[in-house]
C-alpha cells in the first residue's frame, strides 16, 4: 500500500470532499463501504479500498467549474453510512441487499465503496434494479460465485434475495460499456449475445464517443415504467497506467478522463438509484495512489451527475 500522506493543509475557503457526517435517515446521496474479496479469481486486498478511498478524498475539493460555479455540498446533502461487515457469503450478500434496501428508501443515489465487482451483485438486488450499466472490460458472466459472475448472477439466481422479494434483471435492459479485446473469451461473447445483453465494446465507445453511448445505454437499461437503473464502475476498464492497483487492468483501456465523464454523464439520469465502485485492490497501487484516487474522483463524478438532476 502506498504510503501515508502527509498532512493537507488547511484553507478555510477552500473546503475538501470527504467531510460528510454519518446517516441519520435522510440524505440526496449516501456512501456505503461494501468490502467484497473473498471469492476474487486473483489474490486482492480489496477489502482496504472503502477505507482507502475515504482517505483519499479530502485531496479534493466540492466545486464544479460550471459555469456557473456550484459547491456540492451546498446543493447536496451527502451523507456516509460506513461498512457491511464481512459482505461476502451468503450471509453478507443478504446483509448488503438489507442495508441497501433500507439506504435507497431514504436518498437519491446510494454509492457503494467496494470491494471486488462480487458487491455488484447484492447492491443491485437491494437497490431493486430493473437495469444495469457496466462500465467493464470484462463480461462478469462466469458460472460459481466470484468477482467475475455478478451480471450472470444477476440474470440467473438470486437465492440471497429471495426471502426479500427481489427479482432478477431482464439481459434486455443490461448495457457493457467497454468491454475490451483479448480480455474475454468467445464463449462469453456467445452468452452475452446469446441473452440479449447490448454489448459496446471499447472501440465502438471510443469510435462513436461517450455522450452518444450513454444516451443508448439509458434508454436500454432505463426502459419500461419505474425503472431503477445501478451503475457498475469497474475499474479495471481503465488503462493500466492509470489503474494499476486493479489486477485484471490492461494497457489500451479507458483513460481517467474518458471514466469519469462516462460516470457523470450516466450519473445524471434520475432513473439511476444505485452504483458501485469495483476492482481496486488499495493494497497493490502505484506509491502515488493513483487508483485509489481515481476512484475518489468516480465517487464526486457520481455526485456531480446527482447535482446535474437538480
Amino acid at each position: 500500500m502506498a504510503p501515508a500522506s502527509p498532512q493537507l493543509s488547511h484553507d478555510p475557503l477552500w473546503p475538501r470532499a470527504g467531510s460528510w457526517p454519518a446517516f441519520s435517515g435522510a440524505a440526496d446521496a449516501v456512501l456505503l463501504g461494501v468490502p467484497t474479496w473473498r471469492t476474487s479469481l486473483s489474490p486482492t486486498g480489496a477489502h482496504a479500498t472503502p477505507t482507502a478511498i475515504r482517505e483519499a478524498l479530502p485531496r479534493y475539493g466540492t466545486a464544479l467549474m460550471g459555469p456557473p460555479v456550484v459547491e456540492l455540498d451546498d446543493v447536496l446533502r451527502i451523507a456516509d453510512a460506513g461498512d457491511v461487515t464481512d459482505p461476502d457469503g451468503s450471509a453478507g450478500e443478504a446483509r448488503v441487499i438489507s442495508r441497501v434496501r433500507e439506504l435507497t428508501g431514504a436518498t437519491d443515489l446510494v454509492i457503494a465503496l467496494g470491494g471486488d465487482n462480487s458487491l455488484t451483485y447484492p447492491v443491485a438486488l437491494g437497490a431493486q434494479a430493473t437495469g444495469l450499466i457496466t462500465f467493464d472490460a470484462h463480461f462478469d458472466l462466469r458460472d460459481g460465485i466470484s468477482n467475475g459472475t455478478p451480471v450472470r448472477r444477476l440474470v440467473e439466481d438470486v437465492p440471497a434475495a429471495s426471502s426479500l422479494g427481489t427479482a432478477r434483471i431482464d439481459p434486455s435492459r443490461i448495457v457493457q460499456i467497454g468491454i475490451a479485446d483479448f480480455a474475454n473469451s468467445a464463449a462469453y461473447a456467445q452468452r452475452a449475445a446469446e441473452w440479449g445483453i447490448r454489448v459496446i465494446t471499447l472501440d465502438e465507445l471510443r469510435r462513436r464517443g461517450v455522450d452518444d453511448v450513454v444516451a443508448e445505454a439509458l434508454e436500454i437499461a432505463g426502459a419500461g415504467e419505474d425503472s431503477r437503473v445501478h451503475l457498475d464502475i469497474d475499474v479495471d476498464v481503465c488503462d493500466r497506467s492509470v489503474a494499476p492497483g486493479c489486477p485484471a487492468s490492461v494497457p489500451g483501456g479507458l483513460q481517467a478522463w474518458e471514466l469519469r465523464a462516462l460516470t457523470r454523464a450516466v450519473a445524471a439520469d434520475p432513473r439511476v438509484v444505485s452504483a458501485d465502485i469495483a476492482e481496486v485492490d488499495a493494497t497493490a497501487d502505484a506509491e502515488d495512489a493513483r487508483t485509489v484516487r481515481l476512484a475518489a474522483l468516480c465517487v464526486l463524478e457520481l455526485l456531480a451527475g446527482l447535482a446535474a438532476r437538480r
